[in-house]
């Protein structure tokens, strides 16, 4: 059995828990819970080739004058003698390679999913080795992992300098109840998303970014005005914060560094520095997704018409760069993910008002995987996530007020549906492989694997919610009010009393 505990985020119950000594800004909404039992349940079955145009074009950047783009954040070597990215075959009928073979012959980008398998790129005017000594490979391999430990305490060293922590001191004991608590700060202006930076967080809204210190008193810190943000995500070791932003969508990279010293100014080298760049100059970006494959971060992004893929590229370049473009989709993307089939493949899969679909990286072709052929009107897709130890080959599948399990060539895996209790407005996969659904009249959270019901969170009284992001056991959302004002909640979970609710 699953206990349901019902909350209220009043305004009036929640601005009279002002004064309750917390010192982090928020005030619990659960002040005298009423629980109700929900039994569990099932429910039936109802119904490549262009990483070389990287090369290419870092090969175009060095014959221009051996110089790309210097931002002054990214750790820039000599641009006079780079190293190639895309090793060259000597044999003119060399076999054809997939997108992710190109990517594991760019050492840059270090793929390879083991030492023995991963040989990381030597310049041999590096080091000072005859190609044609005997101990060419040893000296290679040691100058090579003497790389990726520096690179590896820089990484560190980036992790540690990149968070604003303005009040350190305050630990909220733990607890094992889950809970929901608000930040007492109304925002004037309705929450679009938001990305944990550190222990603090980055808030994107209709009129701006803005950081709220979840280490002190919930203060909040003015960064960018007068710029719409509708989605971000925080790469700390890369020093950046990928966004949509702006009146045309536009995909804008900004440097942590220069963020934090919006705050603190206390680094007058990088006041003086452009704070971002735009990523391929791309506009009328709909949705777009981080994934992380060994060492390679794609950035898959879904624009009117078409889908595009970008790597990212480390120094001296320090930006993400074209992998592959997908033009003149029959159908509008509306949600887009990438995964990497046992390994080889790369697919594409979006999600569009008809169904959902894949794209093959290494062909280029389009392919349908399920469109609800019970559903005459438009759908709107939510979610879709990737299945642990699937290989990549698994996914569930979620939209309107259901999901179905799917294999990357169409074929329906379990013979369940996962039913939500109402139509969500939000849907979020949880790393604790679960999956949360915001609706108005409750929370839902359901295990990722069966579909089946874990726990509820019921409002007391209907509104609307939105997820923001989410980092081990804490879940963050925000809520909008009438004439636009939203306020920040975040749920604690605790995986444990999960079912003891």
């Amino acid at each position: 059995m699953t206990q349901v505990t019902d909350y209220s985020s009043s305004s009036e119950e929640s601005e009279s828990s002002d004064e309750d000594g917390e010192t982090d800004g928020t005030v619990a909404v659960s002040d005298i819970p009423r629980i109700m039992y929900v039994f569990a349940f099932m429910f039936p079955l109802s119904c490549s080739n262009m990483l070389v145009f990287v090369g290419l074009e870092l090969a175009e950047e060095r014959r221009r004058g051996g110089h790309s783009e210097s931002n002054g954040f990214g750790n820039h070597g000599n641009h006079g003698n780079l190293p190639d990215l895309v090793q060259q075959s000597n044999s003119p009928s060399a076999t054809p390679t997939t997108a992710l073979q190109e990517l594991s012959d760019m050492a840059e980008f270090g793929v390879g999913g083991s030492k023995a398998s991963f040989t990381p790129f030597v310049d041999p005017r590096v080091y000072q080795t005859s190609p044609s000594d005997d101990n060419e490979n040893s000296a290679a391999a040691m100058f090579a992992n003497e790389l990726l430990r520096q690179e590896q305490a820089r990484l560190n060293e980036a992790r540690k300098i990149s968070v604003v922590n303005v009040n350190p001191t305050n630990i909220r004991p733990h607890s094992d109840t889950p809970e929901i608590r608000k930040y007492k700060k109304r925002f004037n202006s309705e929450i679009l998303c938001a990305a944990l930076w550190g222990v603090n967080l980055l808030v994107g809204t209709e009129n701006g970014l803005m950081l709220l210190d979840r280490s002190g008193q919930g203060k909040v810190y003015n960064l960018i005005t007068r710029r719409r943000f509708l989605q971000m995500d925080v790469l700390e070791g890369l020093n950046v914060l990928v966004t949509i932003s702006g009146k045309k969508n536009k995909l804008r990279v900004y440097y942590l560094s220069w963020l934090r010293n919006r705050i603190l100014h206390n680094d007058p080298e990088v006041e003086k520095k452009q704070g971002w760049i735009t990523v391929g100059e791309l506009e009328g970006c709909v949705h777009y997704k981080v994934v992380k494959y060994e060492r390679i971060k794609f950035l898959v992004i879904a624009l009117k018409n078409s889908v595009e893929i970008y790597a990212w590229a480390p120094k001296p370049y320090h930006k993400f760069m074209a992998f592959k473009s997908f033009t003149d989709l029959q159908h509008r993307p509306q949600l887009v993910d990438l995964t990497v089939e046992e390994g080889q493949r790369l697919k594409v899969i979006y999600g569009s008002s008809v169904g959902f679909h894949v794209i093959d990286v290494d062909s280029g072709n389009p392919y349908d995987i399920y469109i609800p052929s019970h559903i005459q009107s438009q759908v709107t897709p939510h979610a879709i996530v990737v299945l642990p130890k699937t290989d990549g080959m698994e996914m569930l599948l979620c939209y309107e007020d259901e999901g179905v399990y799917v294999n990357t060539y169409g074929r329906i895996t379990k013979d369940v549906v996962l039913q939500w209790g109402e139509m969500p407005t939000s849907v979020a996969y949880i790393h604790s492989n679960q999956i949360m659904g915001w609706g108005e009249k409750a929370i839902e959270i359901r295990s990722v694997e069966t579909g089946h019901l874990d726990g509820v969170f019921m409002h007391k009284r209907a509104q609307r919610l939105k997820f923001l992001c989410e980092r081990n056991d804490k879940v963050f959302f925000a809520s909008v009010r009438s004439g636009g004002s939203s306020q920040v909640f975040f749920m604690t979970l605790n995986r444990n009393s999960m079912m003891n609710w």
